[in-house]
């Protein structure tokens, strides 16, 4: 049975929720939006700020400003669009996030991993090799969604969220997030689709827009393992995986109004390896894949050019941490070798 949360609005106006979700917003750092206040402005007039935010909550006055639109490069060309809020938007988008979370994501898909608490890359990557390796699902659906944050469809957001919260309120300043529209250039545009990656609730929107589709494919037998929207449906045949394909192609146009990537999306066999959130699983090992590496070895010749005016304990500084969050990261992967080959 499902327990419905009525009223949940109260919590939004109390000082100190916010203040911890400022801490929260503090810590992850993050750019200014489009009003140029950064997080340190924001925490020097911190009463000012909060007094003001619980103001406006508490008569409705509140007004989400436009996100700032960043476009950041893909390794294989294109670009990410993000969207910035300002600084007291992640503050009230934190709060939100804060009541909602544990609301959500205790009953989520087992093999949801992505933007959730306490779960991980490393978990996802143990999962689905898993079920390759010990119960033998080796035919692989490797799929790819177009543009998934920029395509969520608001009333079906909205409907998802509405299965557990009633609470007009939040659901309205939900909404609004949704609709503050995008500043690119100076222009605004209206923001009729999606939640702008970059947004504090978009990994939580996400997760409970897709999580219709985690279930769906549960309930027809389907062993899936999704990171946001990195999906992979694990199948002992190939038949089973093509029809599994098809069932999940589907649901995703039909029902969440979402885009399969036909060119991305494709049934491979383990024993010639999938590629998944950096690594290649295979039928035995788990190897890191090649354009990782060979994007760490360019990363680690930039700071460490001979020509390079800057000096040694400079150059240090900055290589330590690449090479602790590589080791860090694909740890997960049978590297050893590599790991010698590279600090050879």
């Amino acid at each position: 049975m499902v327990r419905i949360y009525y009223s949940l609005y109260d919590r939004m106006l109390q000082e100190q929720r916010l203040l911890r979700a400022f801490a929260k917003v503090k810590s992850n750092k993050g750019a200014a939006g489009i009003d140029g206040q950064s997080v340190t402005g924001f925490a020097e007039r911190l009463p000012e700020e909060i007094a003001q935010l619980v103001c406006e909550l508490k008569d409705k006055s509140y007004r989400p400003k436009p996100v700032r639109r960043v476009e950041i490069p893909k390794p294989d060309g294109g670009v990410r669009k993000l969207g910035i809020p300002s600084v007291r938007d992640r503050v009230v988008q934190q709060t939100l996030l804060d009541i909602l979370q544990p609301i959500f994501d205790p009953d989520f898909h087992p093999s949801s991993y992505g933007y959730r608490p306490g779960r991980s890359c490393h978990q996802a990557i143990a999962k689905a090799s898993l079920f390759i390796r010990r119960y033998r699902r080796r035919w692989v659906v490797d799929m790819d969604l177009s543009r998934c944050f920029d395509t969520l469809n608001h009333d079906l957001i909205i409907q998802g969220f509405r299965r557990k919260v009633t609470d007009g309120s939040i659901l309205g300043l939900l909404r609004m997030f949704l609709q503050s529209g995008i500043m690119v250039d100076g222009d605004w545009q209206p923001s009729r689709l999606g939640s702008p990656q970059g947004g504090v609730i978009s990994p939580l929107i996400a997760n409970v827009y897709l999580d219709a589709f985690d279930q769906y494919m549960k309930n027809r037998g389907h062993r899936i393992v999704r990171y946001a929207d990195d999906i992979l449906i694990l199948s002992c045949s190939k038949r089973g995986a093509e029809n599994a394909l098809k069932v999940a192609r589907s649901y995703l146009e039909k029902e969440l109004l979402l885009t399969v990537n036909e060119r991305k999306t494709r049934i491979v066999h383990s024993g010639k390896g999938v590629y998944y959130l950096g690594v290649i699983i295979d039928s035995r090992y788990t190897r890191i894949q090649p354009d990782k590496l060979g994007q760490f070895k360019q990363k680690v010749r930039s700071i460490t050019r001979r020509n390079s005016p800057v000096n040694l304990e400079k150059v240090i500084s900055d290589l330590n941490p690449l090479l602790r969050g590589f080791a860090n990261y694909f740890r997960v992967a049978n590297c050893r070798n590599q790991f010698r080959e590279l600090a050879s």
